[in-house]
């Protein structure tokens, strides 16, 4: 029914979207008239309660009145003749036997009365519970931003095509449509492949690069890694891990949903020369590694102690000096001029 703008800020609290709600307000209306009448018939049912309750009042002060006069009567009995005797001492035994029944129906009826009434109240209290869950329904279809940040709509699928969220889209169970994003500490959702998962770590550093800007470049660290991989964009037999990355550093020009791609640093070497790896070489797998350094009598095989290494280039620890010239290809003869780049 409503959503504010895309990339618009939001505040804590601020209504962010609303879901039709027409039928769960119907609902609230038809539990309210529900809670009416119920309390309505509880009035009326202890009424009912109240005046059957004095009708058995009566009727046991009227036994009793009979009970004592029937006692009453047995007085005369010396003056009466034998069947009257016999009468009123029935009459008499008649009275206490009614008097005592009702008097035993006493508690019977007040059980009966706080069950019925009970009764009334369990659907009373039934429609309060009904009434409550709706109402909770019917705000719970008000979201909320709960912080502070930018509105970022997502891209739900609108028949054939994809597209943002906007006014008068289904939203079905469990699907997103928007988040609510902070400016200011901000992360960056990206995969690896599966084979290199296992080299990072959390809180290794990095460095991100916007795809729109190219000169800029943030410091980050990984900040979650997955544990589940998923299929890549490309072909389906190749997976990847969801890596989390966290931003260190801001720049007022990013917003969500920006391209990037980040270079982790796995291990790194302090105060080392570097050498391109083509220019490293060794006689054998157990053989020390050595490099042909430019001298001013030509050519010098020199050993050296590596580092880490990628792709391209090694750090060497000794054996080299920044400012060294080396072969990329092992020199024909002492004298040779093919030369590498300098250090």
């Amino acid at each position: 029914m409503s959503l504010p703008n895309a990339g618009g800020r939001v505040k804590k609290g601020d209504p962010v979207a609303e879901f039709d709600r027409v039928s769960m307000l119907n609902r609230i209306d038809d539990y309210k008239d529900s809670v009416i009448q119920t309390e309505a018939s509880i009035r009326n049912k202890k009424a009912t309660l109240a005046v059957a309750d004095e009708a058995h009042k009566q009727q046991v002060k009227v036994a009793k009145a009979d009970m004592e006069k029937a006692k009453l009567d047995l007085q005369t009995l010396e003056v009466v003749s034998a069947i009257d005797a016999e009468k009123l001492k029935l009459a008499a035994e008649e009275t206490e036997a009614h008097y005592k029944q009702l008097l035993k129906e006493i508690p019977l009826l007040v059980t009966s009365q706080t069950a019925d009434l009970r009764g009334v109240e369990l659907t009373r209290d039934e429609s309060k519970i009904e009434l409550q869950k709706a109402v909770s329904n019917a705000d719970r279809m008000i979201l909320k931003a709960p912080m502070d940040g930018i509105a970022v709509m997502q891209s739900i699928r609108r028949g054939m095509e994809f597209g943002q969220a906007k006014v008068g889209d289904t939203i079905y169970p469990g699907q997103g449509f928007m988040q609510i994003v902070d400016p200011s500490s901000m992360v960056m959702n990206a995969t690896i492949n599966q084979v290199d998962a296992e080299l990072l770590r959390i809180g290794m550093k990095a460095v991100v690069h916007l795809d729109a800007y190219p000169g800029i470049e943030l410091p980050a660290h990984v900040f979650a890694i997955g544990a589940v991989p998923v299929a890549g964009r490309r072909p389906n037999f190749m997976r990847e891990i969801p890596v989390r990355l966290k931003l260190d550093k801001m720049d007022s020009r990013i917003v969500p949903d920006l391209s990037a791609s980040a270079d982790v640093t796995l291990d790194s070497e302090q105060q080392a020369a570097l050498a391109p790896l083509g220019s490293v070489f060794q006689d054998g797998p157990a053989a020390k590694p050595f490099v042909f350094v430019r001298s001013t009598n030509g050519w010098q095989k020199r050993e050296v102690e590596l580092g880490l290494r990628n792709n391209t280039s090694v750090a060497v620890r000794s054996g080299l000096a920044n400012g060294d010239v080396v072969a990329l290809d092992p020199p024909s003869e002492p004298h040779a001029s093919a030369s590498g780049p300098p250090l």
